[in-house]
């Protein structure tokens, strides 16, 4: 418990109470709300927490963090207006939680795609070296040995705080989070303290959310310009976003390459099926990934790692026992010799790579069949993109369901297929399974799925 003065050291308030309640808990959802709670009427896409401010002080609430007050106000309630809930809820959790960032060596990976690979590969990396880290991902959330399920890939600044301090009290110096464009704009890792910063490229995606590729860039670039000075900076300048991404931070600034002349820098020796041969940093090493972009993903890893201050050779030698990372380019092989490759690629450009790297290693008489769908309630306009290089790639493409939300799988369907022009090496089967099972059926001896 905190006093809510306590709370609202570093908050901008644009007007505070003179009561000065005891907090028992952080809440922005009124359902959850109990005695002796902080409320946080925070505005969303979808509703605006202002509605539910009745609701909350009915449910216990002593103090409400709002944008504007109500027009009832309910005496013994302490009233914080600001000018952003979000905002306010980042700086409040922080200071609950007792600042657990500054306890951990947080460090933090954006960009559109490699950032649950790269975060993962970290945490899995310190684990097999004997530390003690946890993991914030899209895919799950971990504390140690113990895992949660994820809800976010960036959770709200409550949770988040919570989380981390449940990591120091239970002995973990280090933190690997994916920072989402979405987390940054709404302040859910405000307040937080970054030991380093890892950029792994930007392309096409969330333009549903943040209506322009240029508000997408700026939102990615706002991670970097808020480090301080103690902090550490890597970005991959293959990129075109790469040194967009660092122009600003007044943190010290690392760069990696796999083309030209960086801090770090990487080439691929040899790319097979299994694996490849890379020239990291001076050193020749074997790793079980395939794939330019797993190449890109495992130099972030070993720059995040030395930059930590973890010997380079042990994490070499850790490096190359690592294993891919659950539906990231995971490989599955059939007594027949036929081979399923499973990979999350949800944008254009994630496509595009995981087919490129097929290709790299794919025989002349191997044929390849692709399974691909898009989400829906997600942005649009990439749906058509991924369909023109599914047939552009594959001897069959089959557009399948992949997680409609609330709109009809048949109309997500009709915009991919819109981009296939007058390809007709192509299936649409909206039941996902039984897309799955006509790929295997079509599949040959020594095909990829």
């Amino acid at each position: 418990m905190k006093r809510l003065s306590e709370l609202l050291v570093g908050v901008q308030a644009l007007d505070t109470p003179t009561l000065d309640p005891t907090i028992a808990a952080l809440e922005y959802d009124s359902r959850k709300v109990a005695k002796g709670y902080c409320f946080f009427a925070v505005v969303g896409t979808a509703s605006d927490g202002h509605d539910y401010i009745a609701s909350a002080v009915e449910h216990g609430a002593v103090a409400i963090v709002c944008q504007r007050k109500p027009e009832t106000l309910y005496e013994g309630i302490a009233y914080i207006v600001v000018k952003d809930s979000n905002e306010a809820m980042a700086h409040m959790a922080a200071a609950f939680y007792d600042h657990p960032s500054r306890d951990l060596r947080l460090v933090g990976v954006t960009g559109t795609n490699g950032k649950t690979t790269t975060a993962t590969l970290l945490y899995d990396m310190t684990m097999a070296m004997g530390y003690r880290a946890g993991l914030i991902s899209t895919v799950v959330y971990r504390i140690g040995q113990q895992s949660i399920a994820s809800t976010h890939t960036t959770p709200d600044a409550i949770r988040l705080n919570a989380m981390m301090r449940r990591m120091v009290d239970e002995g973990c110096e280090y933190c690997f989070m994916e920072v989402s464009s979405h987390s940054v704009v709404q302040h859910r890792i405000t307040a937080l303290h970054f030991t380093g910063a890892l950029f792994t490229n930007l392309t096409h995606d969330h333009l549903d959310y943040h209506g322009t590729y240029k508000e997408y860039i700026r939102a990615k670039r706002l991670f970097f310009d808020h480090l301080d000075k103690s902090a550490w900076a890597v970005t991959n300048i293959d990129d075109r976003n790469g040194e967009v991404m660092v122009q600003n931070t007044v943190a010290k600034s690392y760069r990696l390459s796999l083309r030209s002349m960086a801090d770090f820098r990487t080439k691929i020796v040899e790319m097979h099926s299994d694996g490849m041969l890379l020239h990291l940093d001076g050193h020749e090493l074997w790793v079980r990934f395939t794939g330019r972009f797993n190449a890109y993903n495992l130099t972030t890893v070993y720059a995040a790692a030395t930059l930590l201050g973890m010997e380079r050779e042990a994490v070499l030698t850790t490096l190359s026992t690592l294993t891919p990372v659950s539906g990231r380019f995971e490989t599955i092989a059939a007594e027949d010799g036929t081979i399923a490759i499973v990979d999350y690629a949800h944008t254009p450009d994630a496509l595009q790579n995981v087919l490129d790297t097929i290709e790299e290693v794919r025989r002349d008489e191997q044929r390849l069949i692709v399974v691909c769908g898009c989400g829906g309630d997600r942005d649009r306009t990439k749906r058509p993109e991924m369909a023109a290089i599914a047939v552009k790639s594959a001897t069959t493409a089959i557009f399948t369901s992949d997680n409609p939300r609330t709109e009809r799988p048949e109309a997500i369907l009709d915009d991919m297929i819109a981009g296939v022009g007058g390809a007709r090496n192509y299936l649409r089967i909206t039941d996902r399974g039984e897309a799955i099972r006509t790929a295997a059926m079509l599949a040959q001896r020594g095909d990829i799925i």
